[in-house]
């Protein structure tokens, strides 16, 4: 949607370009999610080099001799720098933008030290996976994510990652809640897409989207009698399109699957009118294509 959208506000017409672009920004993903889960082994190094370093001070202190290492220990951190899919992936994608900007890093951990879920953790003598999952999962949603100087930083880093950081930090999250304190096959990194026919639908609905504009607005445009073309929104003609894309040129998917995928999106990146106004569109587009037999889906399930 995002790239037929900045297609539009371009004024481009060099679909391969595009997709190119589409695809840049799809792989992009990917390195946001390692960006963001590294962030936490970065925040462990980080600690752990400051607490050698003051043992090290000519007048350090009995707790700087001897410090509190339950932090630095905590095992979530243990199994994701051991995690051999986590390290395959940072190499294969070259993910370093720590190693260059660290001051970040040093940010996240003074914010993390000063919280109250930091000092209740530290201050508990008693030890246990659950506890130590609790708190990198806590700290990730609470410190971490709503950090306005990280959001900065990955805004500036890569544009493209403006509207998938919700999405990354979801999946982040739920990854954290789930693992197990088993080292083998407890986290793996996702892929990007499911198999090469997930990658050939992306190309293919970006192109027959794209394509077709003309073709597909005409399905929506003449059941607006009280909406001028014009002051239907972009993103809201843009989300239709690709809907009504779906619904006649992909037979295997069921129309209720394109229905759900499609108002969810309107209710991300539409107002609520707007996604009232999709739903009612939508809704009625389906009765109607059915009705004259122009939408005919195949497999098992799919009515």
């Amino acid at each position: 949607m995002q790239s037929i959208y900045a297609m539009h506000q371009n004024g481009s017409d060099n679909l391969e370009k595009e997709e190119k672009f589409l695809f840049y920004s799809i792989d992009n993903i990917q390195d946001l999610y390692l960006t963001m889960i590294s962030s936490l082994l970065e925040i462990c190094k980080k600690e752990t080099v400051f607490l050698h370093k003051s043992s090290l001070k000519h007048l350090a202190t009995p707790e700087e001799r001897k410090p509190n290492e339950k932090f630095i220990k905590n095992s979530i951190f243990q199994i994701l720098a051991e995690n051999n899919s986590l390290s395959i992936a940072m190499e294969s994608r070259k993910i370093d933008a720590w190693a260059l900007n660290d001051d970040y890093i040093l940010l996240l951990l003074n914010a993390i030290k000063a919280s109250k879920l930091y000092t209740d953790y530290m201050s508990n003598p008693k030890s246990s996976f659950e506890e130590d999952r609790q708190l990198i999962a806590d700290l990730f949603l609470e410190v971490i994510v709503p950090n306005e100087k990280l959001y900065e930083f990955l805004e500036d880093d890569k544009l493209t990652w403006i509207d998938d950081i919700p999405l990354v930090n979801t999946h982040i999250m739920k990854q954290l809640k789930a693992m197990k304190p088993i080292m083998d096959d407890n986290f793996t990194v996702p892929k990007v897409y499911k198999d090469s026919e997930d990658k050939a639908f992306v190309k293919d609905l970006f192109r027959k989207t794209v394509l077709n504009e003309a073709e597909l607005a005409k399905e929506f445009v003449d059941k607006t009698p009280g909406w001028d073309s014009d002051r239907i929104a972009e993103v809201d003609t843009i989300i239709l399109k690709m809907a009504i894309c779906e619904f006649l040129k992909f037979p295997s998917i069921p129309f209720k699957v394109t229905l759900n995928e499609y108002l969810e999106l309107a209710k991300e990146y539409s107002t609520p009118k707007s996604s009232i106004f999709i739903n009612g569109i939508l809704d009625n587009l389906v009765k109607e294509l059915e009705a004259n037999k122009k939408m005919i889906k195949t497999g098992r399930g799919l009515m």
